[in-house]
């Protein structure tokens, strides 16, 4: 009786066919309910944004930006502010992680920030901090001119002299902001004043034209201005108008003083300058009207020429800070339109500069000639810089 054979084969193949399937089912990237992957990722999206905020602390420095960061999410917008409300400007990067203000942080602040955020799945929060700066131990003022809402001459430049000194000339003059209303190259020139202090003035290349509006903004609030000086605690503003285009045209050596308005000679005067060969000579160069300063004592004490005179003057107009004036003089009526025989000021008839005082506004230019003089000048003795040329004057700016 023939035997019967039993194959083994078919289920040894089919338990290696069904151990070579099971990895391939492990390893299967098809989406199933309990898979552990989606709820990871959905988690990330909404993971909170982290803002950091600079400066920080109770002691932070001042004078720099405030500057927001966020990762994990975006930035969509921020304030800072002071006690008082008033707030730092700024603006949020466009990739919504960093926002800086647009002014420094001030000294002896304290300042709350309100970071309003998103994560990358869509959800909202706001994060707050505070901080404050330490307070500043020294403080620079600032006196300025011309003054705001007056109509000036066209040679008037803007003048800022600093209570202590700046050696942080380039930061502070990064602050200064010039606006006209006409098209005007100008340029600051750091100088010393006729005081000893600290002084940046702003002066266009040549005359400005008449008509235009000026405005200054001195955003200096937060800026240290050197070891020395300490630190601005308050911007300063100030806005005017160039009036009508006229020139005073003194010739010592004729003795003679024109009043020229837009091109044509309004009044010629007679007049006597100050006595040649020694230190009662008058300066010579382009001086500027400072200020119209009426009845005033002029003693000759106070600018070094012993007890040569004490008199009550009338129409004084100021020139240099050194004592120049324009004034009436009757005392000298002998020498006007014949020769130099003053103590440095420029002297009229009482009926010449009462006319004459009523014409002129400070800012006007006194162009002065003359071949025996003082010299010229200098640009920190009353407004000078007119005759430092313009190359030489670009070159007093911190920024060139």
């Amino acid at each position: 009786m023939p035997r019967t054979r039993v194959s083994t084969h078919v289920p040894i193949r089919a338990a290696i066919a069904a151990a070579l399937l099971a990895p391939l089912a492990a390893c299967s990237s098809s989406p199933s309910p309990s898979s552990s992957h989606a709820p990871r990722a959905d988690a990330s999206k909404d993971r909170p944004v982290m803002v950091t905020v600079t400066p920080k602390g109770r002691q932070a420095t001042p004078g720099r930006p405030v500057t927001v960061t966020a990762s994990h999410g975006r930035l969509t917008s921020v304030t800072v502010t002071d006690a008082e409300g008033r707030r730092l400007p700024g603006k949020v990067a466009a990739d919504g992680r960093r926002w800086v203000s647009g002014r420094k942080a001030v000294p002896g602040t304290a300042y709350t920030v309100i970071a309003k955020t998103r994560t990358t799945g869509g959800s909202a929060a706001t994060t707050k901090a505070s901080f404050t700066t330490v307070e500043a131990d020294k403080v620079n003022k600032v006196d300025w001119r011309p003054g705001d809402g007056t109509i000036v001459g066209v040679a008037q430049p803007i003048s800022l002299v600093f209570d202590r000194p700046v050696r942080n000339r380039s930061e502070v003059e990064k602050q200064l902001h010039v606006t006209t209303s006409e098209p005007t190259e100008g340029s600051w020139g750091w100088i010393r004043d006729w005081s000893g202090r600290d002084r940046v003035d702003w002066r266009p290349k040549s005359y400005w034209k008449p008509g235009t509006k000026v405005v200054l903004k001195a955003e200096l609030n937060g800026t240290d201005s050197g070891s020395e000086g300490g630190w601005f605690v308050r911007d300063y503003s100030t806005a005017f108008t160039i009036g009508t285009r006229q020139i005073v045209r003194v010739d010592l050596d004729r003795h003679r003083l024109a009043l020229v308005r837009d091109g044509r000679t309004v009044r010629s005067i007679p007049v006597s300058g100050g006595t040649p060969g020694g230190d009662k000579r008058s300066w010579r160069g382009t001086a500027v009207l400072m200020a119209k300063e009426g009845i005033i004592n002029m003693n000759s004490e106070t600018v070094g020429l012993g007890d040569a005179y004490d008199k009550t003057v009338h129409y004084s107009m100021r020139l240099t800070w050194s004592g120049m004036y324009a004034h009436a003089a009757p005392w000298n009526a002998a020498y006007f339109g014949n020769a130099n025989h003053s103590s440095g000021c420029i002297g009229m008839s009482n009926a010449d500069a009462a006319w004459f005082y009523g014409q002129v506004r400070p800012g006007d230019p006194f162009e002065i000639t003359g071949k025996d003089t003082k010299g010229v000048v200098d640009p920190g003795n009353g407004f000078g810089a007119w005759n430092v040329p313009w190359n030489a004057w670009q070159a007093k700016s911190a920024l060139r």
